[in-house]
């Protein structure tokens, strides 16, 4: 394996008994202990000197490689990086990396992938796997910068802190893709958000859980909702955990609206992307009662709407509501969706019941030439 390999703004390099200190810095920062596999705690000098010693020597002789991350004008070490888990049959490994707290932010991990990949790529390996956490999307945002596609999830995969096992996503590259940024179906918020000055649309987080868990309980808000049950806690926890994962694979975007002038979050709004080869998704909403009849569900219809059309592939948005549930018929009108069809007995409802479903619908051109109505 070649000693060294050039990256956009890295370099990658033996590891040298100098670098001592700073591997033994890097791997007991709390999100090498997090992510990687199981680390001693604290990492100390004695560890990151069996590791340059041991680890690496027995990652080589089992046909995988290791490089340290290095700053190519300073040779500062930045992290490290490497495969292993070679199936030689297959032509496989799985590719791993740190990078330090020191050098985060920097664009330093998507630039190894890249370099590291394309060069083992290019020299016999014909597929690299790229694991990681459900919750943490910053690798996951790594491997489809360097060209990685997502390909599933592990179940139970690695084995958890707790005495449990963890399930892992999966990304892969193979020797014949470009390298180039992986698509996504569904790109961030412009900024970050969507906004109109009275409410504002941010994507939905761990931290919203408990929010979230308590508006799912409203009676009015589980009975509607499919399955028509009260919300379970963990569950909702594990959902707003997975959020921001769920986004990059571009299965939902799934956001909180807050009230612009006291920041008080009043409710959620997603869009599912159902449908990526017809170019179908649909959208679904709940709000807090203490603000409800203030028009923010609307606004918030409307902002959804304006961002899927203009920033991805999608041209129709469907959005399907109780026979009865007047309210939420008036929100999407006056956000300019259509009521286009009845449909007899199509969702589960309480105690293994059937409810029919209203459903609107929304087209680009629709919102263009009639805009929305936030009067009334």
């Amino acid at each position: 394996m070649t000693t060294e390999i050039t990256g956009a703004g890295v370099r990658l390099r033996a590891f040298r008994p100098e670098d001592l200190e700073a591997v033994a810095a890097g791997y007991d920062d709390p999100l090498c202990f997090r992510f990687l596999p199981p680390l001693p705690s604290p990492f100390t000098l004695a560890h990151a000197e069996r590791f340059l010693s041991e680890g690496v020597t027995s990652v080589f002789a089992e046909g995988g490689a290791v490089y340290a991350i290095a700053d190519p004008g300073s040779d500062e070490v930045l992290g490290g990086i490497g495969f292993d888990k070679v199936i030689p049959s297959r032509g496989q490994a799985e590719i791993g990396y740190w990078v330090a707290s020191w050098a985060r932010h920097r664009g330093v991990a998507t630039a190894a992938v890249r370099a590291l990949s394309a060069h083992a790529l290019g020299t016999g390996l014909a597929r690299l796997e790229l694991l990681t956490h459900w919750d943490n999307p910053v690798s996951q945002r790594v491997a489809l910068a360097a060209g990685y596609r997502r390909e599933g999830v592990r179940r139970a995969a690695m084995p958890g802190r707790d005495g449990g096992r963890e399930d892992l996503v999966a990304f892969a590259r193979l020797a014949g893709d470009s390298g180039e940024p992986t698509p996504r179906l569904l790109p961030d918020l412009p900024g970050g958000e969507l906004t109109d000055g009275v409410v504002t649309l941010r994507p939905a987080g761990p931290a919203d859980t408990d929010f979230i868990v308590r508006l799912r309980s409203l009676p009015e808000v589980w009975q509607t909702s499919v399955p028509a049950e009260p919300p379970d806690p963990a569950q909702v926890a594990e959902r707003c955990l997975r959020a921001p994962a769920q986004w990059l694979a571009g299965t939902r975007a799934e956001l909180v609206i807050t009230d612009v002038a006291t920041g008080a979050p009043a409710g959620e709004i997603a869009l599912f992307y159902e449908e990526p080869p017809t170019g179908q998704a649909m959208i679904g909403y709940s709000m807090m009662p203490a603000f409800r009849g203030r028009g923010f569900m609307t606004r918030a219809a409307q902002m959804v709407a304006l961002w899927a059309f203009a920033e991805t592939d999608i041209a129709r948005l469907i959005a399907g509501t109780l026979p009865s549930n007047a309210g939420s018929q008036r929100v999407l009108e006056k956000a300019g969706f259509r009521r286009e069809a009845y449909l007899r007995s199509r969702l589960p409802g309480p105690g293994k019941t059937r409810v029919d479903d209203v459903q609107f619908v929304l087209l680009a051109e629709d919102l263009l030439t009639e805009g929305p109505r936030l009067d009334g």
